[in-house]
């Protein structure tokens, strides 16, 4: 055989065929390691193209081998459809609007593309049901493609590849499947692992003692004296840390040397098989996601109203407060002490053992099998026959899983976990999703799926809150002392390793304590020279700091952060001082301590413990603002573009659906401000009603003709407040049924209402309608929505028997932000006419917005020219109202674009509660000088661009009288109100 293959056939690049026979040549003559160097050459002078990725010479030289046809042409890929198929989407259960068709239509196509898209379809468009409709067609259509070209591939024989090739090489195709290469590697290397882990294990009791574990049975005796010589006591052994191994710096990371008795990180060998299986039934899938439960089990709904809810796996995830169905553990009522309480369950679950038994010479410790601490888990025929119920019953929503579960006797939010490989479509909440530690949980495989995420337009907020990071000094003086007290306690049986560790959390909590109180005790905390200057000396100021300079201003930046966490996780440290902190007590208090280890004072010690464990994290992430606020330390993270590039990164395509999304770019900015035109796509369909059942009117003056102006420094004068309320008074005579009036704030609808009371408008507004308030507490809500809906309803009824009555419907006063403008659908009478009083604009004494604004205003800008350009971005903002619009004024491109653009999108997610379905009808005023002016003279900047497209294409600017707006309004729902009888 020769060596090499002739020169003339190594570099006929366009020959697909004599390519491969040369590499096959090489192959034969040395090894597969030849493949591998030549085709990482190949591809750098383009023969196979860029490969950015390698992992395995074999595979990268297969995968691109086999895009190549016989003729040397690339082949369209498996996951490119051809632009000029139309798709048709049969399952859609009505005969669908053109706007429909149309949504269904570009989602399809953004899915084919891939990359990002945003898709806006207004309030009562039928949204939900054209995603499912569009999205899942495409999931039938490309399982369908893939398992035809998979079929196009094989040959009679089974092999793959031409009939030209060898054998050996359809052979190698054939079996080479990365998937299950990798999963082999995995099972070879845990086989290994865990004899030699065995070996090397002892046990806590070894640390303590070496003379404990003796051959044959040890007697009560043995123990009592094991008490003496130790000076622990047995019940206090539970609480003591292992030993740990810490790696030197740059090399690795440490890792606790388990013992025999210590807790088993690995579930037991049954689970480990059945996650196996589970595994190898993985696909191609789709992620589903909102807001709230609710949103959820309505998509769930519609989804049945589809073949698809019978056709496909579907599996609904939920929160463990509301999947939960130990009554034990529901008893504690809040969702943290619940987490926390089904966590330590487990923990429960990993921690039993086997007490000591004689094994002869060896004179081992072994374990028994470990069964779950929660009753609901220990059954596993019981989960398995739950996974079973699931696939058969088709989709299921939360509550019907928890209904199950609850008949079963056997847990819902584990069982329903289980699925998800198995599943086409996943059903979840957006924290599920968007946290990483959750989908690491969950065991979510993002990789080359689809994410469609609904309600996207508080995406962003939803996201960066959920890292936010906060601890009270009342938490951080109880984490300190708990620290404090279990080193003093086990000093002497602790490692060397350990003791610098615990020594370290010491530190650090003084550290934050010290800022926190700004004490000047030395016998509490150590002084930091910085850390009174950058905060001020008023311990109850709100300011904002970089995490460089927090860490700098406390002496601590010398202090490896991710060493330290890695510590506290490998070494379970937190439970351990938590365990021993709740034991002392019990034992000092008493009754002072609750069944869910609840202090008197402020939560558990071990939320305390998390709490802390997460500001370490987030202090370990960059680009952030670090406050303290009045008693607490807060992280706040400025920015989401990181963690959800970790999302667009695996995703084949991820989806933003809602339906108001417009202004588009404050998203943007905020998750993927880099991104490519040709990596994002944005479509807006308009809205099904006609033109005539929407009325949306700028007004620039009132009844008396003032004008309106609800700037920060205009609105709280009293001749602006009376102007609002006689507009109120001559709605109220014009507008039938509902009215839904919404204030930039509940401290400013306050002193409108108080205003109004006294000067007697609101006396006025009453003889015709009932006024409503929306409630602080978003649990009192529902209360008065429901009284609203009735005051409507009953004038509706009186109305329709043509009785004389003093009043027709009602009015309700509702805050921009608040929980009436985010999900209440305001339809038919409940929101005949909606009223925007002025632009929402968010508090300049905002310090987490400030901090966000500068960040923006800083993207693309050099740091040279940072300094000049916008040199209050250097300053610690400390809260102040003046000193914010200082920075509002300095801000010149992207961040005056992004506060102008959170104002927008909350006037937006407000108004467009009106329309629910086509035979709805509303008025919409938009009640600022600001709002009305010449459309011809209006910049793009100008709050009416921003709106959605389908109310922009109807608003009616009035800059004149208010009796020009008053004429539109009587016309308009006098026709609707005729049209609507016939």
């Amino acid at each position: 055989m020769r060596s090499t293959p002739p020169e003339s056939m190594t570099w006929q690049y366009s020959m697909g065929q004599a390519i491969k026979w040369t590499l096959q040549t090489q192959y034969w003559a040395f090894g597969p390691m030849t493949i591998w160097k030549l085709c990482i050459r190949s591809s750098t002078n383009g023969l196979f193209g860029p490969s950015p990725y390698v992992s395995g010479g074999k595979m990268l030289f297969l995968l691109h081998l086999h895009q190549l046809s016989p003729q040397g042409k690339r082949q369209r890929s498996s996951g490119e459809m051809e632009e000029s198929e139309t798709p048709k989407f049969p399952a859609f259960p009505y005969e669908p609007y053109s706007i429909q068709i149309d949504f269904m239509k570009a989602l399809y196509r953004s899915l084919n593309k891939g990359g990002v898209s945003m898709l806006e379809s207004p309030t009562g468009t039928g949204k939900t049901l054209s995603i499912i409709c569009s999205a899942l067609q495409w999931l039938v259509d490309r399982k369908q493609q893939l398992k035809s070209e998979a079929n196009q591939t094989q040959t009679p024989g089974g092999g793959t590849g031409s009939d030209d090739e060898p054998d050996w090489m359809k052979n190698f195709v054939a079996n080479k499947d990365p998937a299950v290469e990798d999963k082999m590697k995995k099972k070879l290397r845990f086989g290994k692992e865990k004899p030699d882990k065995g070996r090397n294990q002892g046990s806590c009791r070894n640390l303590l003692s070496p003379n404990l574990v003796e051959e044959g049975i040890h007697e009560k005796k043995d123990s009592e004296n094991l008490e003496e010589i130790n000076g622990v006591e047995s019940n206090d052994e539970e609480f003591l840390v292992e030993e740990y191994e810490s790696e030197e710096e740059g090399v690795g990371v440490g890792k606790s040397k388990r013992k025999a008795s210590g807790v088993s990180i690995n579930s037991s060998s049954d689970e480990e098989e059945e996650d196996d299986n589970e595994e190898d039934g993985e696909g191609l899938k789709i992620y589903f996601c909102s807001r709230t439960h609710s949103q959820l089990s309505q998509f769930v709904k519609e989804l049945r109203k589809t073949i698809f809810g019978n056709e496909m796996k579907v599996v609904c995830l939920g929160s463990r407060k509301i999947s939960c169905i130990n009554e034990e553990v529901l008893k504690l009522g809040n969702s943290t002490r619940i987490n926390e309480r089904c966590l330590e369950l487990q923990e429960n679950k990993k921690k039993e053992v086997s007490k000591l038994k004689n094994l002869g010479s060896e004179g081992r410790i072994r374990r028994t099998k470990a069964s779950s601490g929660c009753p609901m888990l220990r059954n596993h025929k019981l989960q398995k026959q739950f996974r079973s119920e699931i696939s058969q019953e088709g989709a299921l929503d939360i509550e019907d899983l928890v209904h199950l579960g609850r008949w079963m006797g056997t847990c819902p939010y584990y069982g329903s976990r289980s699925i998800i490989p198995a599943a086409d479509l996943v059903v979840l909440p957006y924290q599920s999703l968007l946290s990483k530690s959750s989908r690491e949980s969950l065991g979510l495989n993002l990789k080359n799926n689809i994410v469609i995420i609904d309600e996207a337009h508080n995406l962003a907020d939803s996201l960066i809150s959920m890292y936010d990071a906060k601890i009270t000094s009342s938490q951080l003086e109880h984490v300190h002392f708990h620290i404090k007290q279990y080193l003093q306690r086990f000093r002497n049986f602790l490692g060397p390793n350990n003791r610098r560790y615990i020594q370290t959390l010491l530190v650090v909590t003084r550290a934050f304590l010290q800022i926190l109180l700004n004490s000047k005790d030395t016998s509490l905390v150590d002084p930091g020279h910085d850390a009174e200057k950058a905060f001020g000396a008023k311990s109850a100021s709100d300011s904002s700091m970089a995490i460089n300079d927090f860490l700098f201003s406390l002496n601590i930046d010398n202090i490896n952060l991710v060493k330290l966490l890695h510590y506290i996780k490998e070494s379970n440290i937190i439970h351990k001082v938590s365990g021993y902190g709740d034991k002392v007590a019990k034992l000092q208090k008493g009754s002072a301590l609750n069944d869910g280890g609840e202090s008197n004072e402020e939560g558990s010690t071990l939320s305390g413990f998390r709490a802390f464990v997460d500001m370490l994290l987030s202090l370990t992430n960059n680009d952030v603002c670090s406050g303290q606020q009045g008693g607490y330390l807060k992280y706040v993270m400025l920015t989401g573009e990181k963690i959800f590039s970790e999302i667009v990164d695996q995703a084949h395509a991820v989806i933003l659906a809602g339906g108001t999304l417009q202004p588009i770019e404050e998203t943007r900015e905020r998750l993927f401000p880099r991104l490519t035109s040709d990596q994002f796509h944005f479509f807006s369909c308009s809205h099904i009603i006609p033109p005539e059942s929407i009325l949306p009117v700028a007004l620039s003056h009132g009844p008396s003709g003032q004008s309106f102006d609800f700037s920060y420094s205009s609105r709280s004068s009293s001749i602006m407040i009376e102007e609002l309320g006689l507009l109120l008074c001559n709605l109220v005579t014009v507008v039938p049924e509902g009215i839904v009036v919404f204030f930039s704030s509940f401290d400013y609808e306050g002193q409108v209402y108080d205003a109004w009371k006294a000067s007697g408008i609101l006396e006025r507004i009453m003889k015709k309608k009932c006024v409503f308030r929306e409630p602080r507490k978003n649990t009192d809500v529902e209360f008065v929505l429901k009284e609203y809906k009735e005051a409507i309803d009953k004038s509706s009824d009186r109305n329709q028997k043509e009785d004389p009555v003093p009043q027709n419907g009602a009015i309700l006063l509702a805050i921009v932000g608040g929980k009436i403008s985010e999900g209440i659908n305001f339809s038919d009478g409940m929101g005949r006419c909606i009223v925007m009083v002025g632009l929402p604009y968010p508090s300049p004494s905002d310090i987490e917005l400030l901090e966000r604004v500068k960040h923006i205003e800083g993207l693309g800008v050099s740091i040279s020219s940072r300094s000049t350009k916008f040199s209050v971005g250097n300053e610690y903002y400390s809260g102040d109202v003046q000193v914010g619009f200082d920075i509002l004024r300095s801000c010149k491109h992207r961040g005056k674009e992004y506060y102008e653009n959170l104002c927008m999108k909350a006037v937006n997610q407000s108004i467009g509660r009106a329309i629910r379905h086509i035979n709805d009808y509303a008025a919409i005023l938009l009640v600022d000088a600001r709002y009305a002016s010449d459309p011809l003279k209006r910049s793009f900047s100008h709050p009416t661009n921003k709106l959605p497209q389908w109310i922009k294409d109807r608003l009616v600017s009035v800059t004149g009288k208010y009796g020009e707006a008053h004429r539109l309004l009587h016309q308009f729902f006098k026709f609707n109100k005729k049209r609507g009888c016939q």
